[in-house]
């Protein structure tokens, strides 16, 4: 049995007012959750009283090809699971819960996932290639958030790129996606295909990332994907100049009446975010989540749980630096009085 680490989340000071601690340190040290093996991509979810951690899972691969993401050469997906209430107990780990060779529609490079129950269902929302080589998004189902899930035979009609991340409120479920380069944003324009990579020029708008209602079954969309506009300080579109883009990684969480929109910015590194008062946006930027950490991707979730906020991301600290070989661990998330985010040390020296 895999040796596991406890999830050892300090106690947190009474009061969220940042001000006077340093900006280098946490309130809670961030740490890994296991320790003997590399699990990416985390997305952190409360189904039935629990929380899930849904993972993609790195391996050493022998595809040494490195364009567009081919050596991120991921065969399944894993859980790891801990009780909300007792942020100091030990995790539990569930492997392989939808892998590969159980995708029917499926070639390769199972990618980042989310997890969502409807009902009596839990559903996987995850993609990977199809058998052109194109990555689709798809749906698995289980009866238990632990899996094991079975693939719907077919990839959700419409849906293209990476990144899925789901979003409930009011009975409705969003679907967030897109990532660029790698996964293949570039290669569409109004929801339909190019003949080939179109990235705007310096100056230009950036390409945003896509949102789309589903159907109650999570079978199909309900609508058209739309554009998920982030704005500066004067109402303009990010340009694609801008270290502060959307890449990928497409996250949202709402506080209060504020919805949260955020996601990795790629070659800078970041993870940054923009808030709106509603899932469509459009959002304004308004900071930096996480600097930098070791390896190249960024990737990450936050939730509450146990009556605070938490980070979940990845590093390559462990591997000694390989940025296909990433571990996933969690910080205390903090929010100023004015609901802005404090920005969390990724560690890269």
């Amino acid at each position: 049995m895999n040796r596991l680490l406890l999830l050892c989340l300090l106690c947190a000071a009474p009061s969220l007012c940042t001000a006077t601690r340093p900006a280098d340190t946490l309130r809670t040290a961030a740490r890994y959750l296991i320790d003997d093996d590399y699990l990416a991509d985390p997305a952190a979810r409360v189904i039935d009283g629990r929380l899930w951690v849904y993972t993609s899972h790195d391996r050493v691969s022998e595809v040494t090809d490195r364009t567009d993401g081919n050596h991120y050469d991921m065969r399944d997906y894993c859980v790891v699971s801990l009780d909300p209430n007792d942020p100091h107990g030990a995790v539990e780990r569930h492997d392989a819960i939808l892998t590969l060779d159980r995708v029917p529609w499926a070639s390769r490079q199972l990618w980042a996932c989310d997890a969502v129950r409807r009902g009596n269902t839990v559903c996987l929302c995850f993609c990977a290639r199809d058998r052109e080589g194109m990555f689709r998004i798809g749906i698995a189902r289980s009866d238990r958030p632990e899996g094991p899930f079975t693939a719907d035979p077919e990839p959700i009609p419409g849906t293209y790129s990476i990144d899925p991340a789901l979003f409930e409120e009011e009975g409705a479920c969003y679907l967030y996606f897109g990532g660029l380069q790698g996964g293949q944003l570039q290669r569409y324009r109004d929801n339909r295909p190019l003949d080939e990579d179109r990235f705007p020029a310096p100056g230009e708008a950036a390409l945003p990332a896509r949102v789309a209602r589903l159907s109650d079954d999570l079978r199909s969309l309900a609508e058209e994907p739309r554009p998920v506009a982030i704005l500066d300080e004067r109402g303009e579109p990010l340009r694609a100049d801008d270290s502060h883009r959307f890449f990928e990684a497409a996250w949202i969480h709402k506080r209060g009446d504020t919805y949260y929109f955020s996601y990795s910015t790629g070659g800078s590194h970041l993870i940054c975010y923009a808030t709106g008062d509603n899932p469509y946006g459009p959002f304004t930027y308004r900071g930096v989540v996480l600097t930098p950490v070791v390896g190249w991707t960024t990737h990450h979730s936050i939730v509450e749980y146990g009556g605070r906020w938490w980070l979940f991301h990845h590093d390559s600290t462990p591997s000694g630096g390989i940025s296909s070989l990433r571990s996933a661990k969690v910080c205390e998330l903090e929010y100023a009085p004015d609901g802005t985010i404090r920005t969390i040390p990724g560690g890269r020296p």
